[in-house]
């Protein structure tokens, strides 16, 4: 029995150090990256949706409100309140239903993690991203006449990087982008050290491989319980799509994971209100199947 367990913790251990290695330098340039853009970068991308509100761009505004919630490192907690902010500027709720949906869905440190499951995988997710904000706001302004978002508690947000020495806030906000992460990011390449050695390549192929809807649909459905953080997907994705998921499924678990994050879920309800939160998980949905299902046929 001794030697059974001994014998497995070998195993184990080969592959959580070989994936550690290959994710370890991602996430180190995530942390990097996240903490800069919050620290330099954040006023600038929030004024910059700002300036949006006296412009007459009409419904083409959703296309740079989506990209700048990409931009955005702030997690959904911070956004809400910064969405609050913006609707107070004058920002119409379709250009808010863009920019809160890719902030959900994306942002900077979470490119760079993407960047371990390879160039077509980052570019998938990026568009996928970009074009489900880009949606959300023009389904909000054509088909939904009245307020769509519930503002009313929530104050303009405060920031927390507020150290007069620039150096030690970008160290503190490195510190507290580690501590919100870090574990996330083992528990994600513990798990999939598992999925390797105690889950045959045969079965991920056959759930989640070839161009079928069922696989794309299985996807998008494990998204909902399995992500908790987007650093500790990456591993868990990388193992996948070695061993014979579709880049259609990963698409699928890309958008419905972060976007029904129970974190982000219970903020959002906040907002919306039921009916509205309703409309949200079901557009979540089929937007993620119709997204594998193309991307199963383009790439």
């Amino acid at each position: 029995m001794t030697q059974v367990l001994h014998r497995e913790f070998v195993y184990i251990w080969y592959y959580f150090d070989v994936q550690l290695r290959q994710i370890f330098p991602y996430w180190v340039l995530g942390m990097v990256l996240g903490s800069a853009v919050s620290v330099f970068a954040k006023e600038k991308i929030h004024n910059a949706v700002c300036s949006l509100s006296g412009k007459k761009l009409g419904a083409f505004g959703v296309i740079p409100a989506s990209a700048l919630g990409i931009a955005s490192p702030l997690c959904m907690y911070g956004t809400i309140p910064l969405a609050a902010s913006f609707s107070r500027y004058g920002i119409s709720d379709d250009w808010l239903a863009a920019f809160m949906m890719s902030s959900v869905l994306l942002n900077p440190q979470l490119i760079i993690y993407s960047a371990a499951l390879g160039p077509a995988a980052l570019a998938v997710r990026i568009v996928s991203c970009f074009l489900c904000g880009i949606t959300a706001g023009l389904l909000v302004r054509f088909l939904h006449r009245k307020e769509f978002f519930r503002f009313e508690a929530f104050e303009d947000p405060k920031s927390r990087d507020t150290d007069p020495n620039i150096l030690l806030r970008f160290l503190k906000n490195l510190g507290r982008n580690i501590k919100a992460t870090g574990l996330y990011f083992l528990l994600g390449v513990l798990l999939s050290a598992l999925f390797q050695r105690y889950v045959p390549a045969e079965t991920m192929t056959a759930v989640f491989g070839g161009n079928e809807a069922f696989g794309v649909l299985m996807a998008a459905t494990i998204g909902v319980p399995l992500y908790a953080c987007g650093g500790g997907t990456i591993p868990l994705l990388q193992a996948w799509l070695m061993d014979g998921m579709s880049m259609g499924s990963a698409a699928a678990f890309m958008i419905t994971g972060p976007a029904t994050k129970i974190t982000n879920l219970g903020a959002l309800k906040i907002v919306l209100g039921i009916r509205n939160f309703a409309i949200y998980l079901i557009y979540v949905m089929i937007f993620a199947f119709v997204t594998g299902m193309a991307v199963n046929l383009l790439v």
